[in-house]
């Protein structure tokens, strides 16, 4: 493990892996890097120095308060420049808000592949409770983070009540809850889930967005960001849930990067 020191002094924890251009992963929901080790091997081992970090918040990486999604932009600009000044990047789920964002706002991101972003289109599917991000701060406060668990899978992912019950009863719900306050710093970046045309329409680098065609409102979401990209690229590795096998993707994210 290796740490770098972002700009308002919050040491942001990263492995470092393989020899080749730069990759940085992005991960997202109530994860740290661990989540994103295989698809870091798998990566690097086709070519790249790839670069898994715990964002904010999560895992080794520190957390300074209060939060600000333009700290989170400063924790990648210290990475790419850990990596050499430049870097493509791989934003998962959630993480990809943070991927978008961040080209957007100008970084040295040369290259942006997206899995599943979950942006939400109108009519789509049910919204995201207007006080969801509220109501994950005032959670995080008292230190329900259980809750903030619940309301992320019942609210923002539409899960079953019936499957997060079940979830509740499995020994990796505790685990989660080591992550579960960073939700409420997803939700500050998300906002109200909506697509960001004109953030999309400023990323001037190729960008790659996947999906696995098993949730149909991801989809929809996946050719509209499609859509709004002045570069896009558009793969789907049909059958492929969200948590998506990182046998199957890492192949598809070499081959764009090394394109």
């Amino acid at each position: 493990m290796n740490k770098v020191i972002s700009a308002d002094g919050t040491p942001i924890a990263y492995d470092r892996t393989g020899e080749g251009p730069a990759v940085i992963l992005i991960g997202g929901g109530p994860t740290n890097r661990s989540m994103e080790a295989p698809v870091a091997e798998l990566v690097a081992g086709a070519g790249f120095t790839v670069y898994n970090y715990d964002r904010r918040g999560r895992g080794d990486s520190g957390d300074t308060e209060p939060y600000a999604v333009e700290r989170e932009l400063e924790d990648l600009e210290a990475l790419i420049a850990e990596a050499g000044g430049s870097a493509m990047v791989y934003g998962t789920s959630g993480g990809g808000i943070l991927a978008i964002r961040a080209a957007a706002h100008g970084l040295a991101i040369t290259k942006v592949a997206l899995w599943e972003v979950p942006y939400i289109l109108p009519g789509a599917r049910p919204a995201v409770p207007a006080d969801y991000r509220d109501q994950q701060f005032a959670l995080r406060g008292q230190g329900r983070y259980g809750d903030m668990l619940e309301l992320f899978f019942l609210k923002a992912v539409l899960m079953p009540e019936e499957f997060v019950t079940g979830m509740k009863a499995g020994p990796f719900w505790e685990g989660m809850g080591a992550t579960a306050p960073a939700l409420a710093y997803d939700a500050e970046l998300a906002g109200d889930f909506a697509l960001p045309t004109e953030q999309l329409a400023a990323l001037a680098v190729p960008a790659l967005v996947i999906d696995g065609a098993t949730i149909p409102w991801i989809t929809a979401a996946a050719e509209a960001i499609a859509g709004a990209l002045p570069d896009p690229r558009r793969h789907t590795l049909t059958g492929q849930p969200h948590n998506v096998d990182p046998a199957a993707i890492a192949p598809v994210l070499a081959e764009f990067f090394a394109a």
